[in-house]
């Protein structure tokens, strides 16, 4: 679209399929569908519109329109990813799907629900459990994110350590192609192995090959019983080798979470709480169902004789802690320059691997604190600098980040477990993934979005 009469004949047609209300160009609402909670080096870039879509039928036109105008559209939830998914990088419509926000059906006896896009993921959640069922997945903001979201970026969450990340309960999708086409992919029952499994291929492809407008999710039962430990120890080292231990005692909690000793700090400051107190680093277990008393008892035991300060049984406090998990990435640490990552390793290469980062932090003079999901190898490192501390501390950080990336390449592991691509990842692809597989993927997207005009710039491209 390169004329001001074709953009102009395009903003008309919109509006008249969507009305005043659903078309908007009020700058505040441009600049908060600008971008997601990722990092951004430049101001925000506003699109042309944004398209509140209501049902299937309408983002089938509004895709139409795009291609016959060739227009480049995000689709976009909450917003609450930290990749720079939905970043804009040019002038584009944003396509939010928050008002297609209906839960269809919960079949109780299939355990499945439908959904729309915009569901967030707690009222989904509080909707199954009516009936005795939970949805798995629960990335830190299940309670402002959305399922159309969760499914673009594959999100993860606590529980997964035990019910996987979103790909494992999504059954189902209809999507909206490029150029208006609506395919439905995957199929209502547990299993199913017909054709390519184009269901994985939807999940996690951040926007780039086709819209969600339906969702057939898998529930799980709500457990009937459900433990919390918290486990306190010496080093950091011990606590990794901790979760190693209880993995060998073939305990498989819902939740296993890990926290340093700087990060319990940053907690300690949020909620008024001395936990750093305690040692160097926590690990939080979660068990649940009718084995839930067996595991907890199970991993009492293996720290009976260890120098390991373990939670009492029923402790409020450890089911407080893992709460209080959730919003540690340290966002309050505004006084300095800051990196986080989600790499993901094997479980076997956790402790060495921590231990190289912190060296390659001493190196270059900056501070380095942990969270992890223990349970399944994924590992949130934060970086941060005071601005004042030497000579280009952002260069410093930089490196840092750099070198922990490719430490968990070297060490057999990703450079994104939950979080995606995005934006921010996209230059460190290549060091992943071999040209041969980025050049099948970008054929994959030249076959489904021949024009480009879904989320350009993002994950693979």
């Amino acid at each position: 679209m390169s004329t001001s009469v074709q953009f102009n004949s395009f903003l008309s047609k919109l509006k008249e399929l969507l009305g005043s209300e659903g078309l908007v160009t009020d700058r505040e609402v441009l600049l908060s569908n600008s971008r997601d909670f990722g990092q951004l080096a430049s101001d925000p870039i506003l699109p042309l519109a944004v398209a509140f879509a209501q049902s299937t039928e309408q983002v089938q036109a509004i895709m139409r329109l795009c291609t016959e105008f060739q227009v480049p559209v995000i689709s976009r939830g909450a917003g609450t990813g930290v990749s720079g998914g939905v970043h804009v990088l040019e002038p584009c419509l944003v396509l939010n799907l928050s008002r297609m926000n209906r839960i269809l059906e919960i079949r109780q006896h299939d355990e499945v629900a439908v959904v729309e896009p915009g569901v967030i993921n707690s009222v989904l959640n509080d909707a199954v459990a009516e009936y005795g069922f939970m949805y798995a997945p629960d990335p830190a903001s299940y309670k402002m994110s959305t399922i159309g979201g969760n499914i673009a970026t594959n999100a993860g969450g606590l529980r997964c350590a035990k019910y996987g990340v979103t790909r494992e309960s999504v059954l189902s999708l209809e999507i909206v192609l490029a150029d208006g086409r609506l395919i439905t992919v995957g199929a209502q029952s547990f299993k199913g192995v017909a054709g390519y499994d184009l269901t994985s291929l939807f999940v996690g492809s951040e926007g780039t090959l086709g819209v969600v407008v339906k969702a057939v999710v898998r529930l799980r039962y709500l457990p009937v019983d459900q433990r919390d430990l918290s486990m306190v120890f010496q080093t950091l080292e011990d606590a990794l080798v901790g979760v190693q231990a209880i993995g060998r005692a073939r305990v498989q909690p819902a939740i296993l979470e890990l926290i340093d000793r700087p990060t319990m700090e940053v907690l300690d400051r949020s909620y008024d709480t001395n936990i750093a107190e305690l040692g160097e680093a926590m690990v939080l277990a979660r068990f649940d169902g009718y084995g839930a008393k067996a595991e907890e008892n199970v991993v009492r035991q293996i720290f009976d004789t260890l120098p390991v300060q373990l939670s009492a049984a029923a402790d409020p406090f450890a089911t407080t802690l893992i709460e209080m998990r959730r919003t540690s990435r340290g966002d309050m640490q505004d006084d300095a320059y800051r990196m986080g990552e989600d790499v993901a390793v094997p479980k076997s290469k956790m402790v060495a691997y921590v231990r190289q980062v912190r060296e390659i932090a001493e190196q270059q003079q900056v501070d380095v604190r942990f969270i992890a999901h223990a349970g399944d190898g994924n590992l949130h490192p934060t970086f941060s600098v005071e601005p004042d501390h030497g000579g280009d501390p952002l260069a410093r950080l930089t490196i840092a980040l750099e070198e922990s990336i490719r430490l968990a390449l070297e060490a057999g592991g990703t450079i994104t477990g939950e979080h995606g691509v995005g934006l921010i990842k996209r230059e460190w692809l290549g060091w992943e993934q071999s040209e041969t597989v980025l050049a099948i993927q970008r054929q994959l997207k030249d076959l489904l979005d021949p024009l480009g005009i879904l989320n350009p710039g993002k994950a693979i491209q």
